[in-house]
């Protein structure tokens, strides 16, 4: 009789639990990508907006609103209506690096809340293919020698493309020029093009052009070498051990939106996550998935906030 009446109460609460999910939207709602189409911060959020869509039964529109390593979508989002119809796929630029803008016409802090972290994808040091450099070793023997001569492009002042840029700086002692773009995939064009010698891309959008030759890659910036690219060595392995530098994703909105709201959304995108039929699109996006509460959400992007501020500081990085 126990058992019967425990599978009683859950079969009762399934469609409670459905409505609830059916109940959190009610239109078509906004995810803000702050960063130019192609991107990893794009593509994930399409990629996300998809599963949301399909659990809803509603829209979720791809917008985005590049500019300001991220902080103008940023703010768009922080002064939405607060009825969670508009997310936000945030950053390390958005939600830890921010410092790097004196001032702002939003707090990053105090009028965005995570929902969820994805999670992190390595970047990948690649080069244009005309340039000498085969090994990471040849790029920093010369950087070393011609200080600042070699500029490195990203999505933006104070992106995880140019956060990355600046440990990897920092670790070796060599000095680039930063050239800041409006989305890595404007980057990535210049690059290929010859316009500026090298990147610290995220892998999610740098396998596929690595593959075809476009650009050649030197190194890894993750702890552990990439599936997608296992024979690509890591920063750590060739001469910098414990060098970590990943860029990672959020699904964020404004401060003001519910807390059940937010609680909810996060556990229905910790299930796409985490779904057998998503680990395919998250191996081939280079994504390692970290999902968790909102709680940990909050936790996570504290502690990264000290480690990217400190990398701001010793750069002395101030944009305008």
């Amino acid at each position: 009789m126990t058992r019967r009446s425990a599978l009683l109460l859950l079969a009762s609460a399934l469609p409670a639990a459905r409505a609830a999910a059916a109940d959190l939207f009610d239109s078509p709602v906004t995810i803000v990508a702050p960063f130019s189409p192609g991107g990893t911060a794009d593509v994930l959020a399409r990629s996300i907006g998809k599963k949301l869509s399909e659990k809803y039964g509603q829209p979720f529109v791809v917008e985005n609103r590049p500019g300001m390593g991220g902080n103008i979508g940023a703010r768009a989002v922080a002064t939405a209506r607060p009825d969670g119809k508009t997310l936000l796929l945030g950053t390390i630029g958005i939600h830890s690096a921010y410092s790097v803008y004196g001032k702002l016409p939003y707090d990053p802090v105090k009028d965005l809340q995570p929902i969820s972290i994805l999670g992190a994808v390595p970047c990948t040091i690649v080069v244009n293919p005309n340039l000498p450099f085969t090994t990471l070793k040849e790029l920093l023997d010369f950087a070393h020698a011609n200080p600042r001569k070699l500029n490195f492009g990203s999505a933006g002042t104070g992106s995880s493309t140019h956060m990355v840029g600046e440990l990897l700086q920092q670790a070796t002692g060599v000095e680039f020029t930063h050239v800041p773009y409006k989305g890595s995939s404007m980057a990535m064009t210049d690059l290929m093009g010859g316009q500026i010698d090298l990147m610290t891309e995220l892998a999610t959008t740098s396998i596929s052009i690595i593959k075809s030759k476009k650009i050649r890659a030197l190194a890894v910036t993750s702890k552990e070498r990439s599936q997608q690219l296992p024979d690509l060595p890591t920063v750590s392995e060739l001469g910098y051990p414990g060098f970590d530098g990943t860029g990672w994703f959020t699904i964020a909105t404004g401060s003001g939106v519910s807390e059940k709201f937010v609680q909810q959304l996060n556990r229905d995108i910790d299930e796409i996550l985490h779904a057998a039929d998503m680990k395919q699109t998250w191996k081939a996006q280079a994504l390692a998935i970290i999902g968790g509460s909102e709680v940990d959400a909050r936790r996570f992007v504290s502690d990264e906030t000290i480690k990217w501020k400190k990398v701001i500081e010793i750069a002395g990085i101030h944009a305008q």
